[in-house]
């Protein structure tokens, strides 16, 4: 039973949460979970008609505690804000990402002593990349309902269901934690995963600079000379605009039409107007803006772009020893019970094999588990022989 934070009555996991709509209930909350040394947090949200994504709901467990938050209730949430941002409390996620960058555009960075059971879960055996659901399923053997997964988070009042299933994303996420946590412990393990946890703080997985999203321009490399700058400053601009006004970047100028400006190099509105895809409202908001970025543009120098290392294809032998390598791994790790897909990822061998170092198999908590090994056999010290079909990996 998880007992409610603001009542103190007890309810079963699947009943549904209560939700905070009040600053007086969200005081009491947040006072309540302050005091736990860690708690299981998801949000919902809806950001097809936003740059920035717009937070609907903030869902919470613990052993102890459910409730969803409405931000869409309250003026702000800063004192529930201050418990998450407490680098005294673990904060549990499952895919961290997107929720991360939602916090990261309410403070402007984010929350710190983080756990993410999606990057976990492969040093335990489980898939990589595993979905919530599939690990629910594997861990508690629960069977969750997809049916809200598209629902609209803004719509109020929500309907009993739909907070039911929101609250199940920390319900069960809270159980599956301390799971993870004793098996992490008692394989020595927990401390591999620190420079992840670090990793997820880095504020530039949430925002890219304006002036480099030009790269994200597909077939960017084929523009040239005069429009390939101005190709650059338009998504520069775009994206400042977008920011500015929380728009799409595509509401506001679709990519195709953006390259189709920079290639046609309009001298003026008629001009710009034959541009395809050019609404009249878009003329009339940021037409001469336009015409007077493309005249500066085409005059200026364009950013150097990075030319891509080119890939070399294997050639067979090497294909093959991949395969060998590939093999000693999934040995190992069947041994450590670890997903063989993370612990020597096939591109890394790939990597080796060509003669490169700098590659994840060589690096931190797999360097000692399988890259000495791997190192070993590329060396000719360890040889690999079957023995009533199972692989041998001597020395």
């Amino acid at each position: 039973m998880i007992a409610d934070p603001i009542k103190g009555s007890a309810m079963s996991a699947h009943n549904t949460a209560r939700l905070i709509t009040t600053p007086d209930e969200l005081e009491t909350a947040a006072k309540s979970l302050s005091s736990s040394p860690w708690f299981a947090i998801d949000t919902e949200f809806l950001r097809e008609r936003t740059y920035r994504p717009e937070l609907c709901l903030i869902q919470i467990a613990t052993p102890e505690l459910l409730f969803c938050v409405d931000p869409l209730a309250l003026d702000n949430i800063d004192s529930l804000l201050d418990v998450i941002y407490d680098e005294k409390i673990t904060k549990v996620f499952h895919a961290a990402g997107q929720d991360l960058e939602i916090f990261y555009w309410l403070r402007g960075s984010v929350p710190a002593n983080l756990f993410d059971t999606q990057i976990a879960a492969p040093l335990l055996g489980h898939p990589e990349q595993a979905g919530y659901a599939t690990l629910v399923k594997q861990v508690l053997n629960v069977e969750l309902s997809k049916s809200h997964s598209r629902a609209d988070w803004t719509r109020r009042p929500l309907p009993e269901q739909q907070l039911a299933y929101a609250a199940d994303d920390v319900i069960y996420l809270s159980k599956i934690y301390p799971v993870f946590l004793q098996e992490l412990a008692s394989l020595g393990r927990l401390d591999w995963l620190q420079p992840e946890w670090e990793a997820l703080t880095n504020p530039h997985l949430y925002e890219k600079p304006a002036d480099q999203m030009w790269k994200k321009l597909r077939h960017i490399e084929k523009i040239k000379g005069p429009r390939l700058a101005v190709a650059q400053q338009l998504a520069h601009w775009r994206e400042e605009t977008a920011r500015q006004r929380n728009l799409p970047r595509n509401w506001l100028l679709k990519d195709d039409v953006l390259v189709s400006i920079a290639k046609q190099l309009p001298e003026d509105i008629d001009n710009l107007k034959h541009v395809r895809g050019i609404s009249e409202g878009f003329l009339k908001h940021h037409g001469q803006p336009i015409v007077d970025l493309v005249k500066n543009a085409r005059e200026s120098k364009p950013q150097t772009m990075a030319i891509p290392e080119r890939k070399t294809k294997l050639t067979p032998l090497q294909d093959a020893a991949v395969d060998v390598l590939s093999a000693v791994a999934k040995s190992h790790a069947e041994a450590l019970q670890i997903n063989p897909s993370v612990l020597a990822p096939r591109k890394s061998l790939e990597d080796l094999v060509k003669g490169k170092t700098d590659t994840a198999v060589l690096q931190g908590w797999r360097s000692t588990l399988i890259g000495e090994p791997i190192k070993e056999v590329l060396e000719g010290k360890r040889t690999l022989s079957f023995d009533e079909g199972v692989l041998t990996i001597s020395a």
